[in-house]
């Protein structure tokens, strides 16, 4: 079973930020792409942003300029910085890594505990 670590979420006001961390394991950070999800309650779990290993980053269009993915390789960690942040943005986030295809998916056979992030006044 793969061991990812999410952490760093909160309770932010409307227009606060956050930066999210997970760390995978090495095996799986090196080679694969990476991706941010996350589920609001009700929800299915969405993908929204994710990296390649070289660097290339894809985002949902709802966030597109307020969020950044990146990734340190040394450290196999995986951020995502979220600013401007809105209560639609209320979640729990995720992060996986795989193949392309299975990372637009999401189809995944295990996750993460993930971390809850709030955005409410």
């Amino acid at each position: 079973q793969v061991q990812l670590v999410e952490s760093g979420g909160g309770l932010v006001q409307p227009g606060g930020s956050l930066r999210l961390s997970c760390v995978a394991p090495q095996n799986i950070f090196r080679i694969y792409v990476m991706g941010w999800y996350r589920q609001a309650p009700g929800k299915q779990r969405e993908l929204v942003a994710h990296i390649t290993t070289g660097g290339n980053t894809n985002y949902k269009d709802s966030v597109k300029g307020r969020f950044t993915i990146s990734r340190d390789n040394a450290k196999n960690t995986l951020y995502l910085q979220m600013n401007s942040l809105r209560p639609e943005d209320t979640a729990v986030y995720y992060c996986n890594g795989g193949r392309l295809i299975t990372v637009l998916s999401g189809d995944f056979d295990s996750w993460g505990q993930g971390t809850q992030v709030t955005v409410s006044s």
